[in-house]
């Protein structure tokens, strides 16, 4: 008979998250990571100068890059990682992208094109074939999945496997999914870019972003390129803000799960609301989108209304918080005018409701009578 132990199974992604980034296991360490707060560093050491690098970045790039599968990259903020991203079109290149998304990418693409740097041709990520075909001749795919605001969901699988065919970058933005509902680079991406400050710190107090690169050698190259443009752009991020984005990510299982299925409740719901002319879910995730009935005007006033929800732009913290997206000036025009997002929090799924409700109540209460 063997002595040695039986093998022991991959430890799941919710126990990960909770010790990924941490110092040696040795005696006398913190369990902690520790938060670095220096400008410079001794000569001959790893690192010379803060711009270049920090322990406190690499604990969270650790941790990050291990959910996601690749190589991990902080940034200062989730525009920052986008451009470093876009870094990677040559002058002159083409951007196949969806025609509703972030709507600072579809301004950053917009006035990119406009002075002549790229050419974007917009598609509807849902329509896999229309998207294949704009790959043709492509420098680089720009996916999300489920979009932003809209919550369209796309074949990733297919799309990525066309796009590296034809020798077409890839990025996903997978902010909305996180690591723990699908990883982009597992099913063929190069790069995958989030907005940190939504659901990876997950409390609404810093800003932050980050890009992933495949653990490939073709990989490897683009991280380079985009370790760089990060370098040489300064779009480099605070120590205290990673720091507590690293904090945050130890929940993030938790916040995931219980906001994801509020999410469910909710959209369940709403769809039976007579305020309600459409619901948008993927039946996953912990934003939900609702068209109301009135018009835009009546979606400001169920924002308006509501005590429990925040009314303020942004998605992912504890916090639910909604907002009508085309109040936004650079919101695509493929966005409904009447449309709010709602980023569902973690708080009792019954008092989002009651309140949600009653704001949608009221609007039907000012509604003349047919």
């Amino acid at each position: 008979m063997s002595d040695s132990p039986a093998p022991r199974r991959p430890l799941a992604p919710a126990t990960r998250v909770v010790s990924l980034g941490r110092e040696d296991d040795a005696p006398g360490a913190q369990v902690g990571a520790p938060l670095v707060l220096t400008s410079t560093y001794r000569a001959n050491g790893g690192t010379v100068y803060a711009r270049t690098g920090n322990p406190t970045w690499s604990a969270f790039e650790t941790a990050l890059g291990s959910l996601e599968g690749g190589d991990a990259l902080v940034f200062s903020s989730g525009m920052a990682a986008v451009a470093a991203a876009l870094s990677l079109v040559p002058h002159g290149g083409t951007v196949v992208a969806p025609d509703a998304a972030y709507n600072g990418v579809v301004s950053t693409l917009g006035h990119r094109e406009e002075a002549g740097e790229l050419t974007v041709r917009r598609v509807d990520v849902t329509a896999t074939d229309e998207v294949v075909a704009a790959l043709d001749g492509a420098d680089l795919l720009w996916l999300e999945s489920p979009t932003n605001p809209l919550l369209e969901v796309a074949d990733l699988p297919t799309l990525l496997a066309a796009a590296r065919e034809r020798g077409v970058t890839s990025v996903v933005d997978n902010t909305f999914a996180t690591p723990l509902v699908q990883r982009p680079l597992e099913l063929g991406a190069d790069v995958v870019v989030h907005s940190v400050t939504k659901y990876l710190s997950g409390h609404s107090d810093v800003v932050l972003g980050a890009a992933v690169t495949a653990p490939t050698d073709a990989g490897r190259a683009l991280h380079e390129r985009v370790l760089l443009h990060r370098t040489l752009h300064g779009a480099i991020a605070g120590p205290l803000e990673v720091w507590l984005a690293l904090r945050g990510l130890r929940t993030l299982h938790l916040r995931v799960e219980r906001a994801g299925a509020n999410a469910l409740v909710l959209a369940d719901r709403l769809r039976g609301h007579p305020a309600v002319e459409r619901v948008r879910h993927p039946g996953w995730g912990a934003v939900v989108s609702i068209e109301v009935a009135g018009g835009p005007e009546a979606a400001e006033r169920v924002a308006d209304a509501t005590r429990v929800w925040v009314h303020s732009t942004s998605l992912g913290g504890v916090e639910s918080q909604l907002e009508r997206r085309r109040r936004i000036a650079t919101e695509p025009r493929a966005v409904p005018e009447n449309l709010l997002r709602l980023s569902v929090g973690v708080e009792d799924v019954e008092d989002l409701w009651d309140d949600l409700d009653a704001a949608l109540d009221s609007v039907l209460g000012e509604r003349p009578s047919s």
